[in-house]
C-alpha cells in the first residue's frame, strides 16, 4: 500500500476550525512576545527533562540547565527509590549546590549535596541536614524550613515531567490527556541504546520546532538522505487539546545501496527499513497501514516524540533568549548484541545524523531572515497542518485561555 496525497487541502476541511490565514512573523521575531511565552508557557506548563533511566540508583543525580528560567533544575533519586526535583539553589546565600560543568546535562552520584560555598548541605530527599556552624544562626533558623526549593514532578510512561509554577493548575495525567493514552504501551525502557547530540543555534525556538514538525520539507531538505522515501504526504493526524501527532509513511526504494542493505539486515536502526509491527500499542498506526514508518508528535510546547518500531527518537527546543535556542536529539534502538549490530546501528545512525543535519542547517537562515521584517506573514501549506495547530495553541495560551481541558 502506498497512498498518495487523497484531496487538495484535506487536512483544512478536516480541521476548518485553525483556518488557513498566514501567521503573522512576529511571533518568532519579537521580544515582547518571547517574554510573554516565558511567563505564560515555560513556566506555566509541564516540560520533559529526562528519563528515570537516567537516575538507575539512589543517590543519582541529573542537573539540567534552563536558562530561560534562570535556573537548574536537580532531579535527584532519593533512597527511597523516588525521584524528586529543586531548584540548585542553597538556602543559606543562594549559591548552586552542584556546580555546573560544561554547558550541557551533568549527572553524577552523591550521598549528600554540599554547597562549596559554606557547606550547607542536603540530603538525597532535599532536605538540610548541615549549617556550619549552626549555633551562629539566629533563634529563628530552623533546619526542617530550610530544605531545597522543591519542584513539582511526575512520571509518564519513564519520562520525567517538571512545572516550574508553585501551584500546577492542572496535573500531568490531565496536561497529555488523549496524547498520554495515544503513547502508552510502547515498550521505551527496553529500547535504551541512545545517540544523543546537541546545539546551541542563533533562532528562535519556535523556528527549530516548526522545521520538525512537518514533512513539506522532506522531498527538497532530505533529497540526499532520503531520496524519494517519505512521500505520501502526512497521514492519521490526530489533534489532542494542546498536543498533536500525525504518522509519517514512506515508499520503500526498490534497492537499498549495498552497505545500507547489509546494515537493514543486521539489526533495526533504520526508520526506512520495512519490518512486522510486532511492539507497536493499537493506538499507533491504527489503520494497520504497511507503509507506516513512525509517529510524528508534538507535545506542547516544546518537545517531540517519534515512535517507530523497535525505535524512538525526540527532539526538544530549549529557549535561551529571543533569538537563541538549544537543540537536543536523542535516537534510542535496541542494544546491539554483537559486533555487527553494533556496525550496523552506527551506519543507520551516520544517514540519521546526516538527516538531522540538513534539517537544523535551515533553522539559522529562516531566523535571520524573518528579523529583516521584509515579511509580515508566513504561508503555510496543508501539509503544514502541525505547525498551524502549535501557533494556535501557542495564541490561547497568551491570550490566558490555557489549553482545551
Amino acid at each position: 500500500m502506498c497512498a498518495a496525497v487523497a484531496e487538495d487541502r484535506r487536512w483544512a476541511k478536516q480541521y476548518p476550525w485553525l483556518g488557513e490565514e498566514p501567521i503573522p512573523t512576529d511571533s518568532c521575531i519579537s521580544e515582547e512576545i518571547y517574554q510573554q511565552e516565558i511567563e505564560k508557557v515555560f513556566k506555566k506548563v509541564w516540560l520533559s527533562v529526562g528519563r528515570v533511566e537516567e537516575l538507575p540508583e539512589p543517590g543519582c543525580y541529573k542537573l539540567k540547565r534552563l536558562d530561560f528560567a534562570s535556573t537548574s533544575v536537580l532531579l535527584i533519586r532519593g533512597k527511597d527509590n523516588e525521584i524528586r526535583a529543586f531548584h540548585n539553589t542553597c538556602s543559606h546565600r543562594g549559591n548552586t549546590v552542584v556546580v555546573p560543568e560544561g554547558e550541557w546535562d551533568n549527572f553524577g552520584q552523591k550521598s549528600a549535596f554540599s554547597c562549596r560555598f559554606h557547606a550547607w548541605t542536603y540530603n538525597d530527599q532535599g532536605e538540610l541536614i548541615g549549617a556550619q556552624d549552626e549555633k551562629g544562626m539566629p533563634p529563628c533558623f530552623n533546619k526542617s524550613e530550610n530544605g531545597l526549593t522543591p519542584i513539582s514532578l511526575d512520571i509518564w510512561e519513564g519520562f520525567i515531567f517538571i512545572n516550574l509554577d508553585e501551584n500546577p493548575k492542572v496535573g500531568l495525567k490531565d496536561y497529555l490527556g488523549k496524547m498520554g493514552d495515544h503513547f502508552s504501551g510502547f515498550p521505551y525502557d527496553e529500547i535504551t541504546h541512545c545517540f544523543s547530540y546537541y546545539t546551541y543555534m542563533d533562532t528562535n525556538w519556535k523556528v527549530g520546532l516548526d522545521a520538525f514538525a512537518e514533512a513539506y520539507h522532506v522531498n527538497t531538505i532530505h533529497a540526499g538522505s532520503f531520496p524519494g522515501t517519505f512521500s505520501t504526504g502526512l497521514q492519521m493526524i490526530k489533534l489532542y487539546d494542546d498536543h498533536r501527532s500525525t504518522a509519517v509513511c514512506f515508499n520503500p526504494p526498490k534497492s537499498a545501496p549495498p552497505v545500507a542493505g547489509l546494515a537493514q539486515s543486521k539489526a533495526r536502526g533504520s526508520l526506512v527499513n520495512n519490518v512486522a509491527e510486532t511492539i507497536l500499542p493499537p493506538t499507533l498506526n491504527d489503520e494497520k497501514r504497511d507503509d507506516y514508518a513512525f509517529e510524528l508528535s508534538v507535545f506542547f510546547p516544546n518537545w517531540l516524540l517519534h515512535v517507530s518500531e523497535g525505535i524512538w527518537f525526540t527532539h526538544q527546543f530549549w529557549p535561551i533568549a529571543q533569538g537563541k535556542t538549544l537543540w537536543e536529539g536523542k535516537y534510542y534502538v535496541k542494544e546491539p548484541r554483537t559486533n555487527s549490530e553494533k556496525w550496523a546501528l552506527e551506519h543507520a545512525m551516520v544517514v540519521q545524523r546526516n538527516a538531522w543535519l540538513e534539517d537544523t542547517a535551515t533553522m539559522e537562515g529562516t531566523y535571520y531572515a524573518l528579523k529583516s521584517g521584509s515579511k509580515k506573514f508566513m504561508q503555510l501549506h496543508d501539509e503544514e497542518i502541525l505547525v498551524r495547530h502549535g501557533y494556535h495553541v501557542l495564541e490561547k495560551y497568551l491570550k490566558g485561555e490555557e489549553g482545551g481541558h
